[in-house]
């Protein structure tokens, strides 16, 4: 009796112990080497924020965090199509799950393929110049990769790609845990169906909308494979963002530190905005 308050921990601690051990106090250790000195060939000092304040007035950090920010733009975008494609897969036609599986082989794609498979497609002579061309849509082939001014809206665009399928079936989840009293109850006193999304199916939805779309913010700002495997930062250091700046200096340059305080400014954006997304997105009574 005396150890039955103990028995959640108990059955708790081996995931409590790989979690400390392996997320908390790397998170914690880097956070704190963020204000040192750091190097592996010397003693460690304190230094304050001299890290931070190196990379707030670097330029390419500062357009890495702005690209990061503006990455934002695709997530309504993300979250509208996603909620759209849930909607038009959660009917029973013939073959509707091998619709649904099509959505979702870009999930489980892993990034390389992804790379080499858009960056064919982007290519100056690849498949999708060749089609506007035939289509007499533009005059020469776009340099989608090439041009600084809208290599970072191409890679945005993949990075949207691949999370439409995660997100629909999180959608669709929930869009099948509606309950059907009500929808029957609405058409009865002659809700249309568009009358019948808004008022009942999206309130419904809400829980879902908050975590998808505090998923979505977080992977936006977090954005980087995408850029390391299309364009390398480039043209011109166009697509960098903050999370690739971070990769840029501690694995290319050994800047370690610098590395880590770019990530710490990084993880407390992530933090604020899922605190506001909690805060407005979350179901009211």
């Amino acid at each position: 009796m005396k150890l039955r308050p103990l028995t959640p921990w108990l059955f708790l601690a081996p995931a409590l112990v790989l979690l400390a051990v392996f997320s908390f106090w790397p998170v914690g250790y880097g956070s704190y080497l963020a204000f040192t000195d750091y190097s592996l060939i010397r003693e460690t000092h304190w230094v304050g924020l001299d890290n931070f304040r190196y990379i707030l007035d670097n330029e390419m950090f500062v357009t890495g965090l702005a690209n990061s920010v503006l990455f934002l733009l695709m997530v309504p975008a993300v979250q509208v199509g996603a909620l759209t494609l849930a909607v038009l897969v959660n009917n029973r036609l013939p073959g509707i799950r091998l619709f649904r599986a099509a959505y979702y082989v870009p999930v489980v794609t892993t990034v390389s393929v992804v790379g080499i498979m858009w960056g064919f497609m982007f290519h100056e002579q690849g498949t999708l110049n060749y089609a506007l061309t035939v289509l007499r849509l533009v005059d020469a082939p776009v340099g989608w990769l090439s041009d600084e001014r809208i290599a970072l809206f191409a890679i945005m665009f993949v990075t949207m790609w691949r999370g439409l399928g995660w997100y629909m079936v999180m959608y669709l989840a929930a869009l099948q845990a509606v309950p059907a009293d009500m929808q029957e109850a609405a058409i009865l006193d002659g809700a249309n169906r568009w009358q019948r999304f808004w008022k009942i199916t999206v309130p419904a939805l809400r829980p879902t909308i908050a975590v998808c779309s505090i998923l979505s913010v977080l992977a936006a700002l977090k954005a980087y494979q995408e850029v390391d495997v299309l364009t390398q930062g480039g043209p011109m250091n166009s697509t960098f963002t903050a999370l690739y700046y971070a990769y840029d200096q501690g694995l290319k340059h050994l800047k370690l530190p610098r590395a880590l305080a770019a990530s710490f400014i990084v993880s407390l954006l992530c933090i604020g905005i899922a605190l506001a997304c909690l805060r407005y997105l979350r179901p009211r009574r």
